[in-house]
């Protein structure tokens, strides 16, 4: 009986000593993701949410982006290059048509080519209601290129091709 509350003891130990490692000393693709999480975040806008909540979040979008930004779209009026607060900008005005917006990342394939590059390609689905009442329902598949700088992943290059059909 004591060997076997023993033993359940220790894989408790030892399960628990795997999380920390984890937690505490993530992959390089954990952190990557954890970029698209929080930009998923914030730019995600809750129906009836405060203005300060709307600012917090916009102004923390910029701090994910590299100096600058090298966006290419379908839509040529919005490809360029873009500083981390010209994108601030930009995420506040697109929020602002929104009553609701979520924002979601799935099926991530992550390379890293050279280091402290890192190659994602995956699908962005973005689901909203405009200020007039009309539903939005996009999915795209961004191929993305972050770089370390710093220690932190940043996004430097986007390219949005067009919206998948089902």
């Amino acid at each position: 009986m004591v060997k076997i509350r023993f033993l359940i003891m220790a894989v408790i130990a030892a399960g628990i000593v795997v999380l920390a490692i984890f937690y505490l000393f993530p992959s390089e693709e954990m952190k990557v993701k954890k970029q698209f999480h929080l930009l998923s975040d914030w730019v995600s806008k809750d129906p009836g949410e405060n203005v300060f909540t709307t600012a917090r979040k916009t102004q923390r979008i910029g701090s994910l982006f590299a100096e600058k930004l090298e966006l290419k779209t379908e839509i040529d009026s919005m490809s360029g290059s873009y500083s981390p607060e010209e994108i601030s900008s930009l995420a506040t005005r697109g929020r602002l048509m929104f009553s609701s917006l979520s924002l979601k990342f799935y099926d991530f394939d992550i390379s890293f080519p050279e280091n402290g590059i890192a190659k994602v390609i995956l699908t962005a689905t973005l689901k909203g209601r405009s200020t007039t009442g009309e539903y939005v329902h996009e999915t795209h598949e961004p191929e993305c290129i972050l770089r370390k700088i710093e220690r932190r992943w940043l996004f430097s290059n986007v390219e949005i091709g067009e919206v998948l059909k089902k």
